[in-house]
């Protein structure tokens, strides 16, 4: 990849990447942005149990579940055997990590409160190896790896290095291994194939369909499964959650009560009730009749969004 600054004269002038020198520098500006770069809430740095110390220990608000942040410079680690490892740890310690939360942030929580399938490992890294990166290629890995680059206008980005073409599950190897085994006999993490595994194919035909047209809507959304819904995220925010029932679609789309022009009056307020996805609008669709119309406010939903950043 090459970065060039435009001048006024419309000349190209090289923006050169810089190191980073230390990880607690990577880690300090990651811990005072968690929220921005990981949608997650800060909850202590430097972390320790037993002989383990945590970077830095996290919270998924959205998923209810604990996530641990590992900093590295160093290539010469295993991603799978340390990130299970810590992963193991905190299965083996929930009421430390319950602890830790309850004496760090303003309000309370349960052990009953936290969805300790949806727990990961983050690790973040200017460089990953080939063999790092080939290792996470798993369908069900509770671990994400994060590559950053600094440059020397004063810029940085993050960018997650995503599985390809990722078939085989992690319990494939689990037998050489008693603590992948164990974590993964709680930790869950959800695939798509799932989500439709009840659905019948009528239904899944229209959801591949609609799939398709809400990922070309915008070149920057990101589908990804979770323990309920089918979620698309624009700009780290869900714009559209898609649940499969076995004859039927339901969708939720993200904006408040008011925001959505929707003249056919198909949308049902779901403002004050509970329900799954989120947003405040909820439709659901059984065959093509109104495919078009939904699609209309999908991109309503996306414009507004888009207007809000």
């Amino acid at each position: 990849m090459y970065l060039y600054k435009i001048t006024k004269e419309n000349k190209l002038i090289d923006i050169k990447e810089i190191s980073i020198k230390k990880e607690k520098d990577l880690q300090n500006l990651c811990e005072l942005n968690i929220d921005q770069i990981f949608s997650l809430k800060f909850v202590k740095s430097e972390f320790t149990v037993e002989n383990f110390r945590i970077d830095t220990l996290a919270y998924d608000v959205s998923n209810n579940s604990f996530v641990i942040i590992e900093y590295k410079k160093d290539k010469n680690f295993s991603v799978i055997d340390q990130g299970y490892a810590y992963l193991s740890l905190m299965l083996n310690h929930k009421a430390d990590f319950i602890l830790e939360y309850n004496e760090n942030c303003k309000n309370t929580i349960k052990r009953n409160d936290i969805d300790w399938s949806q727990s990961k490992v983050i690790f973040v890294s200017p460089v990953f190896t080939g063999y790092q990166k080939q290792s996470i290629n798993f369908k069900d890995l509770p671990i994400e790896l994060w590559e950053v680059k600094q440059f020397d206008n004063e810029t940085i980005y993050f960018t997650p290095i995503r599985p390809v073409g990722a078939v085989e599950s992690i319990k494939t190897i689990s037998k050489e291994s008693d603590t992948i085994k164990q974590v993964s006999n709680e930790i869950k993490i959800y695939s798509e194939d799932e989500l439709l595994i009840n659905t019948n194919e009528d239904i899944k035909d229209l959801y591949f369909k609609l799939k398709e047209t809400i990922l070309n809507l915008d070149n920057q959304i990101v589908f990804k499964p979770t323990k309920i819904y089918l979620a698309f995220i624009l700009n780290k925010t869900n714009i559209v959650d898609i649940a499969a029932q076995k004859k039927s679609l339901k969708i939720w789309l993200n904006l408040s009560k008011g925001e959505l022009l929707d003249p056919e009056n198909l949308l049902r307020d779901v403002s004050s009730i509970g329900h799954h996805g989120n947003g405040d609008y909820e439709i659901q669709i059984e065959n093509e009749e109104n495919f078009d119309y939904l699609v209309s406010l999908i991109r309503q939903t996306i414009n507004k969004k888009n207007k809000g950043k």
